[in-house]
């Protein structure tokens, strides 16, 4: 696209620098762009400037723009008034999703009548609507999902809408890998929406001649198709919520880890700008560790820049008493050798002081908030189903911001799988002492009753609950109470883990059998009845309603374990932080009238 779509020399792997461009893009696609492209390579590709398309630009001559938008009207129209007014040379046009139609005729009819077609050069569908965060990590960046696809006064129209667009997000992240997956979900639910329509638009779009999975994948390593699991945030509600002591998910949670990109508190008051990708090689190396670990990792590593350096300098230095004609050839040896390692060490020494500074920022918040403990504690619960009445109470009577004893409170509900009345009580008073809003605790209390009274009621009367429980809750009637059958095992192997590695497995498990299956190139009669069982050798898992790091990790550690090597790819409608989420439950809560009258004002503040 920066090369203005012509093929990429292999050799450098960067665009015509001799061209010079202009590169045009509205916000949305700057966040498509923000992970993928440091500023510095945009050089590289030729581009001397950048600009917001909503900003005020002075013309300029001679130079081709490459614009990278969205096929908005209001995108389309302020193009139009760009060729008009001649800004620049020739025009690029990248849409990142397909142009529909009558937009592409306002763009002509646009640009006839103020007589500057001619400077369109190009228009590209790029089919790039998602944010490619890691190489197997990507989000739609849709916002609020969760809210959307559970509100109680949500009609069918919004439900539809969201979901399309979804399906638009997760058919260009298709398009791009040029695979045509065998789809796997479970029943009811946006999951299921989202399966039946991707299938139908997939089985569309293949019918056409010159379709976009005629070239065969680069993804795939193998002739097999991958296999794309797609999941509801209700499937398990408690990894969204819960604290977690990993470093990659300690950094999004804690310091708010946004498009690879965080600011710390420098040791001089100021804010310090840090980019976290897989140009880091620490951050790669150790995401997954426990938050010790990595603070041991950053010494180790430490002492290792030191005694590298004490080592250059050692034999550059010389011994002027020992000195004599034939350690001149030696010595320049060394000079040489020393003056190649400097630009490795110096970046070496960037990078440890970089996570020097993230984990003296994190230790801060753990001991202020004492987050081990809200880890160490959520944990167990999980495990043993529960938690002593004291422990419980001094939880949220202790350290830590008003949400993280709502998600201490709310992992206790889901946690445990009979509470009597009387602990609830005591709970939900010692939030209101805290000044806690309790709409989430609320909306997860009535959902997870609702979910007991489903189970407990005859087959009779259960259809009669479904019934009012859809038109009460929209779509989350899905298994909150999943959290309580989806125990964590000591190595954390979540539900969501073991359910794509029952998957990928392809043998006959109770836990899968009734999932639904769509294979969009067998033939519509056949639906269902996909001869592709497997085994997979790569996945696509994407979880509708909110995804976290802590679920990319579970997953990235499943396939390190297995042998042969699998690859798996982890995409979300949006990376939400434990924080975020529980808001998204409160606003639910607060949608449905629950919570506390009293401080219904103080919001799920720190």
């Amino acid at each position: 696209m920066l090369n203005l779509n012509q093929a990429v020399g292999s050799a450098t792997g960067t665009a015509n620098e001799e061209v010079y461009k202009i590169l045009i893009y509205d916000r949305f696609c700057q966040d498509i762009l923000s992970p993928l492209i440091h500023v510095k390579d945009l050089r590289k590709h030729g581009i001397t400037l950048y600009f917001l398309l909503d900003k005020d630009r002075n013309p300029v001559h001679d130079v081709p723009a490459v614009y990278f938008l969205r096929p908005t009207p209001s995108n389309v129209q302020r193009v139009i008034s760009d060729a008009a007014r001649a800004l620049y040379d020739s025009f690029h046009l990248n849409f990142s999703s397909s142009i529909p139609r009558p937009l592409l005729e306002d763009l002509a009819t646009g640009t006839i009548s103020s007589d500057s077609i001619q400077r369109i050069s190009k228009v590209h569908d790029q089919y790039l609507e998602f944010v490619t965060l890691e190489d197997n990590l990507f989000s739609l960046a849709n916002k609020n999902c969760y809210v959307q696809l559970n509100d109680p006064s949500a009609g069918d129209k919004e439900i539809e809408e969201i979901i399309e667009k979804i399906v638009g997000g997760l058919f260009c992240v298709l398009a791009t890998l040029a695979v045509v997956p065998i789809i796997r979900c479970p029943r009811g639910g946006p999951a299921e929406m989202v399966a039946s329509l991707l299938d139908q638009r997939l089985r569309d779009h293949l019918l056409a001649k010159n379709n976009l999975f005629t070239e065969g994948g680069n993804f795939t390593s193998s002739f097999q198709r991958p296999i794309l699991c797609l999941f509801d945030r209700n499937f398990e509600l408690s990894v969204a919520i819960q604290h977690d002591f990993r470093y990659k998910p300690l950094v999004h949670d804690v310091l708010g880890l946004r498009l690879n990109r965080l600011n710390v508190k420098g040791e001089k008051g100021g804010m310090k700008s840090f980019e976290l990708d897989r140009s880091d090689p620490f951050w790669t190396a150790n995401g997954s560790l426990e938050f010790p670990e990595v603070a041991v990792e950053i010494e180790t590593q430490l002492n290792k820049y030191k005694k590298d350096v004490e080592e250059v300098n050692r034999r550059t230095g010389g011994d002027e008493a020992e000195f004599s004609g034939t350690d001149l050839i030696g010595n320049t040896k060394h000079l040489m050798n020393a003056v190649n390692s400097l630009p490795e060490l110096t970046e070496r020494k960037q990078v440890i002081d970089k996570h020097t500074n993230i984990a003296t920022a994190l230790l801060g918040e753990i001991k202020e908030r004492s987050l081990d403990s809200f880890a160490k504690k959520e944990s167990d619960m999980m495990v043993r189903g529960g938690i002593d009445r004291a422990e419980l109470v001094g939880v949220l009577k202790g350290k830590g911001t008003k949400i993280d004893k709502l998600r201490f409170a709310i992992m206790y509900l889901i946690s445990t799988e009979t509470i009597p009345p009387s602990e609830i009580e005591v709970v939900e008073t010692a939030l209101r002492e805290s000044e806690v809003d309790t709409s989430a605790f609320q909306y997860v209390k009535k959902i997870k009753a609702l979910n007991v009274s489903l189970a407990s009621a005859s087959s009779a009367s259960r259809s009669n609950i479904v019934d009012w429980a859809e038109k009460l809750y929209g779509q989350s009637i899905g298994a909150v109470t999943a959290g309580m059958k989806n125990l964590l095992s000591n190595d954390h192997q979540l539900a969501l883990t073991r359910t794509v590695d029952s998957l990928m497995e392809g043998k006959p498990n109770p836990e899968i059998d009734s999932y639904l299956i769509f294979d969009p190139r067998a033939p519509k009669s056949t639906a269902g009845q996909s001869h592709m069982k497997g085994p997979f050798k790569e996945a696509i898992v994407f979880m509708v309603g909110g995804g976290n790091y802590v679920e990319y990790g579970s997953l990235q550690e499943l396939v390190h374990r297995q042998q042969p090597a699998k690859h798996v790819i982890y995409g979300t409608t949006e990376i939400l932080s434990g924080d975020e989420f529980v808001e998204q439950l409160a606003l639910l809560g607060q949608k449905m009238g629950l919570g506390n009258s009293v401080n219904n004002n103080t919001g799920p503040s720190k």
